[in-house]
């Protein structure tokens, strides 16, 4: 699979948040001089987005200004102007916009409004959850889409229930699973970030919390650091701290339930697949560590009402449980499968793909882009 050269600059990619810059990079790789990688600041910080810039091998992005930390609807309506403007002054031949995040949405919008192609990865997932933004988000860049990269047959089924023309769809795979294959540490760094941690192989907890659902309600935030902490009292639970959610702990006075953890700082992408891949198990809301997981074979309690990612549960990685004790319950069952539950997963294929997306999705991508090339007008 080769995509056809393309001018530099040519393809405008729109991101706002590390987990698209995570699944992003190796099609940022493939297209090179032709990629113009554009950050909203969605989520952005030297320390984090430049570190993850940095570690993935990305060029410096074209950064939007006044986003960060700002309501949705800001968000959405400050990127939007700042994006028409910008592909005004230099129009792509397509827009790529990766996931359900409000970058993703403001991508989407101001390619419709120029009348750019617009090519969505990770299209048709869907948790039919419309209490959760993101789903707001995925179902409108889905309909505006001129190419929509499914990752499974169960997304393409999805779109077609929706409407969507099948000619407009491909089955590409999900970049995570080149993403994980890619940067996961080699046997003996892994070793040594454990030994860094104190943690031995297959003997500790991995935990992240993010989503509001589980941070901006006290009592449910107070509900995940206690079965963590109940978790602590029987093998090391390793806490990686989002920023976010490290604030909503202090203004809601649960720092002590902090006591029993071992706080980690914000993780590199390397770092974390390297302390995912020996986890005993893994505690998250996260939807990125659902695909992540399956990759590295390791059990996955899933803290949320809905998901947009059922495939890993179908395949047996991963469980969907509410804040509270059923999340002791669920991860216990787990530990207790012991080395041959860790044996079985380790041996079961991703349902995500087979780690070609990224170059299935630039195929795709220059096509596009040589049509868009075809139609403009001649030069006077």
């Amino acid at each position: 699979m080769h995509a056809p050269a393309l001018p530099p600059r040519s393809v405008a990619i729109v991101i706002g948040t590390r987990p698209e810059l995570v699944k992003i990079a190796h099609l940022v790789r493939i297209l090179g001089p032709a990629a113009h990688l554009v950050h909203t600041g969605q989520h952005y910080d030297a320390a984090l987005s430049g570190r993850f810039l940095t570690e993935l091998g990305l060029p410096e992005p074209t950064l939007l200004d006044g986003i960060g930390g700002k309501p949705r609807a800001v968000q959405i309506s400050a990127a939007l102007a700042q994006l028409d403007t910008l592909f005004a002054e230099e129009p792509p031949l397509a827009v790529v916009v990766q996931g359900d995040t409000n970058a993703a949405l403001a991508g989407a919008l101001a390619a419709n409004a120029r009348s750019l192609p617009l090519v969505h990865v990770e299209a048709g997932l869907r948790s039919h959850d419309r209490a959760m933004p993101e789903e707001h988000n995925r179902v409108v860049i889905d309909q505006l889409a001129d190419v929509l990269c499914a990752a499974t047959e169960d997304n393409r089924d999805l779109l077609r229930a929706e409407g969507v023309p099948a000619g407009r769809i491909t089955v590409t795979g999900n970049t995570v699973v080149e993403a994980v294959q890619e940067h996961l540490p080699a046997a003996d760094e892994r070793a040594a970030l454990l030994a860094a941690h104190g943690v031995s192989a297959d003997r500790y907890v991995l935990a992240t919390a993010h989503r509001p659902e589980n941070t901006d309600d006290p009592a449910a935030l107070a509900a995940v650091l206690r079965e963590l902490a109940a978790l602590a009292e029987e093998l090391p639970v390793l806490f990686a701290v989002h920023p976010r959610t490290r604030a909503r702990i202090e203004a809601a006075g649960l720092t002590h339930l902090l006591e029993p953890l071992t706080e980690l700082a914000p993780l590199g992408y390397g770092e974390f697949l390297g302390l995912a891949r020996h986890a005993a198990v893994i505690v998250s809301d996260s939807g990125g560590i659902q695909e992540e997981t399956t990759v590295l074979g390791r059990p996955l309690v899933v803290v949320r009402r809905s998901t947009e990612r059922p495939e890993a549960m179908d395949a047996g990685f991963a469980e969907l449980v509410p804040p509270g004790r059923e999340i002791g319950r669920a991860a216990r069952r787990r530990l207790a499968e012991g080395q041959d539950g860790l044996r079985h997963l380790a041996g079961l294929p991703s349902p995500f793909g087979d780690g070609l997306a990224s170059q299935r999705i630039a195929v795709l991508l220059g096509a596009l882009a040589a049509g868009a090339e075809r139609e403009l007008p001649a030069a006077a």
